[in-house]
Order: C-alpha cells, then sequence, then structure tokens
C-alpha cells in the first residue's frame, strides 16, 4: 500500500490508485452521444483557447447540454496513417438508439478539412431539433458500423500518466490485434476523458464500455470476448448507459450472465439512495424532475450516497430472455489514491475515496 511516509519516487497517479487497490467500477462518464474527431497532435490549452474554430464549438457543446439538456462526450482522436486521409478529417457520430439498447449506433463522415467544423455545426444543430443541415454531407458518410473502435487516452498535457501508460497498450491494440482484424477493429489515441488515475484507460466503442489499470496480459480476454468474464473484472469502469451506481450491480450481473450479456438491451433505475441532511429530503423528489439536465445534476450532487437500490433491466435480442436485476450496493470501506499525477517538482497529492460492494443480487426473469 502506498501512503504519504512511502510515496518516495512514485510520481504516478495511477500507480498509486492500482497499489491501493481502487475499484474503477461506477466510473464510467454516462452518455447519450459522442462525437469522435479528428486532430493532429500536439492537443495543448492553449489550442482549445485560441482556435476560433474550437472555441465556437465549445461554446455549442454547452449550449447543447445547458439549454436542451443533451448529453455529448466530444473526443479528439490522433489521425492514423493507415485509416486516415491527408486533407480529410474522419467525424465519428454515435447515439443511444432508445432507453433500453446494447450499443450505440454509429454514423461516420469523412470531410475536406475546411468543412469538418460545418459538418460538426450540423450534428449539434440537429441535436437542438434546429433545421437539418446534414443533408449536404451525405456523400461524405461512410458506412463502417461494422468497425469496432478502440479508444486509449494518451493525453500527456492533460495528466502525465495517461502518455506514460496509455501509449504501449495502444500501440498493442494497434499491433497485435487492429492489424489483424481484417478491418474489422481500429485503435486510436484520444483526448482525455476522465480517470486518469486509471491509466491505462480506454473506452470500447459501440459498446460504450469504460476500462483501466489495463494489462498487456489483460487484452487478449478484452478484445476477443472469450474466456471467464471474472477475469476482467478488476480492470472494468463501467458501461456508459448507465448511472454510477446502476454501474456496479451491471458489473456483478455481466459475471453471472457471461458473454451473452453483451447483446443484451439493458437499462437502469436507481430508486433509492442512502443520503444525509437536506439531500435525504430532497432527492425523493427530485427524482422525479423529468429534465435531463435536471437529473445530471441530482446525480452529481447525490454521488456521496453510502448505498443505493438499483435495478437493472434486460432482454435479450431474440426476445426470448427478460427481466430484472435487484440489487443494493453499499460503501465498503475506502482507500487511499491520487487524483492527479504532479508536476516536475510538485508532490503528489493523496485523498481518500469511498469503495462500493455489491451485497444483494436479484435476478427476477419475466
Amino acid at each position: 500500500m502506498i501512503t504519504q511516509d512511502t510515496l518516495t519516487d512514485c510520481r504516478w497517479c495511477s500507480q498509486v490508485s492500482k497499489a491501493n487497490g481502487e475499484d474503477p467500477i461506477g466510473t464510467a462518464r454516462t452518455a447519450d452521444h459522442w462525437l469522435l474527431i479528428e486532430r493532429p497532435l500536439p492537443w495543448t490549452e492553449q489550442m482549445f483557447q485560441e482556435d476560433p474554430r474550437i472555441a465556437e464549438l465549445l461554446k455549442l457543446f454547452k449550449q447543447l447540454f445547458m439549454k436542451y439538456g443533451v448529453m455529448l462526450s466530444p473526443t479528439l482522436i490522433v489521425p492514423e496513417p493507415e485509416y486516415s486521409q491527408p486533407g480529410q478529417t474522419r467525424v465519428i457520430y454515435y447515439y443511444r438508439p432508445q432507453q433500453q439498447f446494447a450499443r450505440f449506433e454509429k454514423q461516420e463522415f469523412i470531410v475536406p478539412e475546411e468543412r469538418s467544423a460545418d459538418l460538426i455545426t450540423a450534428l449539434i444543430k440537429r441535436l437542438m431539433k434546429k433545421p437539418n443541415q446534414l443533408d449536404q454531407f451525405q456523400t461524405y458518410q461512410r458506412d463502417t458500423s461494422h468497425i469496432r473502435e478502440i479508444l486509449v487516452c494518451t493525453h500527456g498535457n492533460v495528466d502525465a500518466a495517461c502518455a506514460r501508460f496509455g501509449f504501449p497498450i495502444y500501440k498493442q491494440l494497434k499491433e497485435d490485434y487492429a492489424a489483424h482484424s481484417d478491418g474489422q477493429l481500429r485503435a486510436w489515441r484520444c483526448s482525455h476523458f476522465g480517470g486518469h488515475q486509471f491509466a491505462p484507460t480506454l473506452i470500447d466503442l459501440p459498446q460504450g464500455q469504460y476500462w483501466g489499470h489495463l494489462e498487456s496480459d489483460s487484452l487478449d480476454l478484452l478484445v476477443n470476448r472469450q474466456g471467464d468474464v471474472a477475469g476482467l473484472r478488476p480492470f472494468y469502469r463501467g458501461w456508459s448507459g448507465l448511472s454510477k451506481f446502476e454501474q456496479m450491480a451491471e458489473r456483478d450481473a455481466w459475471i453471472q450472465e457471461g458473454w451473452d450479456w453483451l447483446a443484451y438491451q439493458k437499462s437502469g433505475r436507481t430508486l433509492r439512495k442512502g443520503l444525509t441532511g437536506i439531500k435525504r429530503y430532497l432527492y425523493p423528489l427530485l427524482r422525479w424532475i423529468p429534465l435531463k439536465r435536471a437529473q445530471f445534476f441530482l446525480e452529481q450532487w447525490t454521488r456521496d450516497a453510502t448505498w443505493a437500490d438499483v435495478q437493472i433491466q434486460f432482454m435479450s435480442a431474440d426476445r426470448v430472455t427478460s427481466g430484472h436485476y435487484r440489487a443494493r450496493v453499499e460503501q465498503n470501506g475506502e482507500v487511499t489514491t491520487a487524483a492527479q499525477s504532479p508536476k516536475a517538482g510538485e508532490a503528489i497529492s493523496l485523498k481518500t475515496v469511498p469503495q462500493y460492494r455489491v451485497r444483494q443480487l436479484v435476478k427476477d426473469p419475466t
């Protein structure tokens, strides 16, 4: 176990997190939409502040959430010689097809670089229910729904651990798996999506699963999906179709069901939370507000719950198997971790975070 007294040469937040046994489950960002945009390196803070095209898009992303309550995760990906074309920009859009689903639906466009901002603007304005301007980009659309995209965070400008530990995993995925997939898999370096302390961390699309603390010998199981699912338990951050406590219950349901679970249409509900103070009284009332934006802030406000009762509904693709899992998720101690790797000359800062377990998991078939 790494403590403040034993840090000495440790410079990486993910080393502290992993050595102290921090469980990554429940840390996947919940999303309804994804937008992957090719953008050459470097990705600096100055670029985000000074590039007028990016500044305008960031305004639209903020407006999309604050005014329309649409949860979209924009992510930059590094152009790859094997997949990308000079002077062209790839834009991949994923969306939740319905409330209960198994995987995100996909649209991919390859447009001239100078038209990329216009395409992204058209996609965002469609989500705002504004007049559809996407028709003018139909000739740029590509059918890549059969291709699996794995995004590995290597964004060292945000946290050095992501570059230090992410790049070798990305390289292995590209050379040992994507290169031998007959065009069914692509590996990308991507911008930060949260969870530096879980580096190396990745997102697997169209499934929408987050992974962290990955090891080289865990990739066979993750990519090929053959073998004991339980072997992936320590690395699973959660499915982005669910919220924090629902993700914890979903992991246990997946391990119980096996690989078929990935094809099941799923949705989740958080029924009750163990809260204190004013939150204890307001949460049962506020959870019924239908606005997604309000529910997002309510979820953030109540992430400190000590327990939660959740329900995971499921249905197989052929509709033969369906039902739901009921689970009680409860706090089970705490561990010391580091939220960020320090810059040169700085000391690493530690904090304690709660850990959880699924105490009850009951399957009710229908």
